[in-house]
């Protein structure tokens, strides 16, 4: 394992070579013993994944091959991230979070608990790029809403709790809780009856 800065792992850690963890962001690049990664108990990282400083991790956390997690991240407990997925820093993940591979999580996001992405979801924190015209605004996702593949989400839209964003949407509206998004550009529809009682 490859470490930068001041690192602290919990028991149980399991890591597959090559691995990186405290990173240097661009200011500490010239620096020694800045704050590195802090990771809890049980955690598993798989080969290739890179972890910036100033990121704190739970418990029983994991990752995929070609992870990427940018600094001052903020990542609950029971996550998993999967293969090739970037994290892009200044991002608050909660608590049984599972984004399947290659997700994207720009700047400034915030996804809460329970919370499902499917692979290859985009989110987007810049309405104008690259200008950055009204600063970095990243999407949030409330608890127990769930991301499907290829879905790709504006920048600062709102997914409601227990909402379900559907395959291939572009969400450039805020989703209000319990809601279907599907289409691009999205359109809202009640939940399936079955799917609403399965939201919680």
């Amino acid at each position: 394992m490859i470490e930068y800065g001041r690192n602290t792992l919990g028991p149980n850690a399991r890591i597959f070579e090559p691995v990186t963890i405290g990173f240097p962001s661009r200011d500490n690049f010239s620096r020694t013993g800045f704050t590195g990664t802090t990771i809890g108990k049980n955690a598993i990282i798989r080969s290739q994944t890179i972890i910036y400083c100033d990121v704190v991790i739970g418990d029983d956390f994991q990752t995929g091959h070609n992870v990427i997690i940018r600094e001052k991240t903020r990542i609950g407990d029971r996550v998993s991230i999967g293969t090739a997925t970037v994290i892009e820093g200044n991002t608050i993940i909660g608590d049984d979070v599972n984004l399947q591979s290659m997700v994207y999580v720009p700047t400034n996001a915030c996804i809460g608990n329970h919370v499902f992405i499917g692979p290859n979801a985009v989110l987007t924190n810049d309405r104008y790029p690259p200008s950055g015209i009204g600063g970095l605004q990243g999407p949030h996702i409330r608890d127990w809403a769930a991301i499907g593949a290829n879905a790709t989400l504006l920048p600062g839209v709102s997914i409601g709790e227990g909402s379900l964003v559907a395959a291939g949407a572009v969400v450039t509206r805020d989703v209000p809780e319990h809601m279907l998004a599907i289409g691009s550009p999205a359109r809202l529809r009640d939940l399936p009856g079955q799917v609403k009682l399965n939201r919680r």
